[in-house]
């Protein structure tokens, strides 16, 4: 029985990626059996959460903006307590409550789950808490999405260090889950009736347990669970193997699709920003899983006016944008990180270039992404029902193997349900079609 706790309602917003995404739910799971009330409206929650992001400074702006709205809450409700947590907390520290008085609890990426124990006051808990070397790697379950979906964090840190990149001074060392341990967790979903994991790591591609790496864990999950759909993110290139693009080709749980960040198409560049290969190198990736999967989303991330970036640097990125022609891409400007290698760079390309760089790949990815899109005209997939669209309960929404939404007439299919669905139209964002009946896609 769970020990009942006062004041005991909690809201909690996340701002970031996948990880912090899982990072929250094994967080909420940890106060729901501490006592705790999880409540979905701000200003009925005794204990707000905010669980950051510090990868670009927009994203640190927009939680400083929530905070002061959350304000309102603490004047008309004192003992309401509110807590940052994740990689925000972890770069600031004691300055953000320096920042933002009415903040009651920091806790770094490593103690975040040690937020019941904080919040009660007990004993050996300080309200500000951001040293690494506390995490208990056992502690970090597998958590739903939905009830058809779920994350397995398969290892938690970064040994990287790209130069403009903040996550290894935020999330510590890479640290990785035993190989036996993530089976038993993907088996565990799968036994409550998940349908779809995605596999979680800040770079999957170095997972390393003893003797299992990355291809081998994979091969495992797909052949000792019963998990139907598997897929994994984020990859680095310059551990990308061939091995573990067989893997794929040979086992269809693993779904065909490969987040694989590019951020530049010149090699001085990639360099600078220490990614460690070239585009030859990337190219050689691509051209094999695309030699080896019949079909294949291949998606990446992109950064423009990177510090000392030229006009024909850039041109170099969108060559290398139009020769890939990815599925879809995640674009940005360059901006400073404070505490990483990039911030004592000159941040010298100017942000109307940077701006006019970035609409103009924006516009290019945006016709190619629409061009890859008709390619999918005809084309059977078994999609995962998410939901209704948005804009109508109408419509149906569903996530196709390559990743892809796809929208279709309400047939009465189930959220978790996966159908057979014909794409009979596409822009560059979304798929339409309708369900068929169909064997196999």
């Amino acid at each position: 029985m769970n020990e009942v706790v006062k004041n005991n309602k909690f809201h909690i917003t996340t701002f970031g990626c996948q990880m912090n995404l899982a990072d929250s739910s094994t967080l909420v799971a940890t106060l729901l059996t501490r006592g705790y009330q999880r409540v979905y409206e701000e200003k009925e929650a005794d204990l707000i959460i905010f669980n950051t992001c510090s990868v670009r400074e927009k994203a640190e702006e927009r939680v400083f903006g929530r905070l002061w709205e959350v304000y309102k809450y603490k004047k008309e409700k004192p003992d309401l307590k509110i807590a940052v947590v994740g990689c925000m907390a972890q770069r600031l520290g004691e300055k953000l409550i320096e920042k933002v008085p009415h903040v009651d609890f920091v806790l770094g990426t490593d103690r975040l789950f040690e937020l019941p124990e904080v919040a009660r006051g007990n004993n050996g808990y300080h309200p500000v808490m951001t040293a690494f070397g506390h995490e208990n790697m056992d502690a970090i379950k597998p958590v739903r999405e939905n009830d058809f979906s779920g994350f397995v964090t398969i290892s938690r840190g970064c040994d990287n260090y790209c130069t403009y990149c903040i996550v290894p001074y935020v999330r510590g060392r890479e640290r990785a889950h035993s190989a036996d341990s993530i089976v038993e967790n993907v088996q565990r979903l799968a036994d409550e009736g998940v349908v779809e994991i995605m596999l979680l790591g800040q770079n999957v591609n170095s997972y390393r347990w003893h003797d299992t790496d990355f291809p081998e864990l994979l091969e495992r999950v797909a052949a000792e669970t019963d998990i139907r759909r598997i897929r994994y993110m984020t990859s680095h290139p310059k551990d990308l193997s061939n091995r573990l693009v067989d893997v794929m080709a040979d086992n269809e749980k693993i779904m065909p699709h490969v987040h694989l960040p590019l951020q530049s198409g010149a090699d001085r560049i990639l360099e600078r920003m220490g990614r460690k290969y070239t585009i030859e190198h990337y190219n050689k990736i691509v051209d094999y899983i695309r030699s080896r999967l019949d079909y294949v989303a291949v998606t990446t991330d992109l950064i423009v006016g990177f510090p000392s970036e030229t006009e024909a640097e850039y041109e170099a990125t969108l060559r290398a944008v139009s020769d890939i022609q990815f599925d879809s891409a995640f674009m940005f400007r360059y901006s400073v990180r404070p505490g990483t290698i990039a911030a004592e760079y000159d941040d010298d390309v100017p942000e109307a270039d940077k701006i006019r760089r970035l609409n103009k790949l924006i516009d290019l990815q945006q016709k190619i992404s629409f061009e890859r899109n008709q390619r999918e005209l005809g084309r059977v997939c078994y999609s995962l029902v998410e939901g209704f669209s948005r804009r109508s309960e109408e419509f149906s929404r569903a996530r196709t193997e390559g990743n892809k939404i796809v929208l279709f007439k309400n047939g009465g299919a189930a959220p978790g349900t996966v159908v057979p669905v014909k794409i009979t139209g596409a822009d560059a964002f979304t798929l339409h079609g309708e369900i068929v009946e169909e064997v196999r896609c």
